[in-house]
């Protein structure tokens, strides 16, 4: 009786976590440049179930198997490019991706105050000091590894990222290639990080094309209406199981108030 609480447990537990997923994809749908996290389910190992007089039969006779639980093995970061808005903002920059094969994705690279870290949002602002920043002020880099300093807002970014500020050219912006998203690590705003291997620059990847348009940003790739259905099948999943733990609640009470008792 003990295993169907453990496996109703683990049912809950497993929606849970994936409704808190959900719930963080739907709350960042109107972020620019978001990627949706998918999540993994995977079964524990299945327990065979045998005959009661198995030990008088050398072939021991499977009669069935017993999944015990489930569990939310991974997030999988969804890489589809989302769609493109024009926004008439010439701060503003959307990474159009071609070319890569699945799960890999470009990124602007970005220096802040822990690091180096890449992000999709290109919803960039000029700082007092003339460098392009993001809304957290992370400085977005160039391919010498030093921040655009672009002075204002009157400047162009060309299709192949090269930077004109004035008539002059002053320099690329610094687009960088995962070659699997799931090796990235979310942070807050709009932030992931690779503490697995260097981030190869976008420029030197034969497999990876790309295009900046400014003036425009990338929405994020979540789609609502199926996020919105999968958080009810979630719930309903969920209350299943509670509705399972409940009812071997209710048997194990009144198995113990019996126990013992004399008529």
């Amino acid at each position: 009786m003990l295993k169907g609480f453990y496996t109703a447990t683990s049912g809950m537990l497993s929606m849970q976590y994936r409704q808190d997923q959900l719930t963080n994809n739907l709350a960042n749908s109107n972020t620019p440049g978001f990627k949706a996290d998918q999540s993994v389910t995977r079964s524990f190992p299945t327990m065979l179930m045998q005959a009661n007089n198995a030990y008088q039969n050398p072939s021991r006779q499977v009669v069935g198997e017993l999944p015990t639980a489930v569990y939310l093995q991974e997030h999988l970061m969804n890489a589809q490019q989302g769609d493109i808005q024009q926004t008439g903002q010439a701060t503003d920059l959307a990474l159009v991706q071609g070319g890569a094969t699945d799960g890999a994705a470009v990124f602007f690279a970005v220096e802040t105050e822990n690091g180096i870290r890449y992000t999709r949002n290109g919803n960039f602002q000029v700082d007092l000091n003339g460098n392009l920043v993001t809304a957290s002020g992370g400085r977005v880099l160039g391919t010498d590894g030093n921040p655009l300093q672009v002075g204002n807002e009157s400047f162009t970014i060309q299709p192949s990222g090269i930077v004109v500020v004035d008539g002059e050219e002053i320099g690329s912006l610094e687009v960088v290639v995962a070659d699997d998203v799931n090796d990235l690590i979310k942070e807050g705003n709009g932030y992931v990080r690779n503490d697995q291997t260097d981030m190869q620059s976008a420029y030197n990847v034969d497999t990876v094309t790309f295009s900046v348009q400014q003036y425009a940003l990338e929405n994020s790739n979540v789609d609502v209406t199926s996020t919105m259905n999968e958080m009810l099948q979630a719930y309903r999943l969920f209350e299943a199981n509670q509705k399972v733990i409940q009812a071997y609640d209710q048997s194990l009470e009144k198995t113990v108030n019996e126990v013992g008792r004399i008529n």
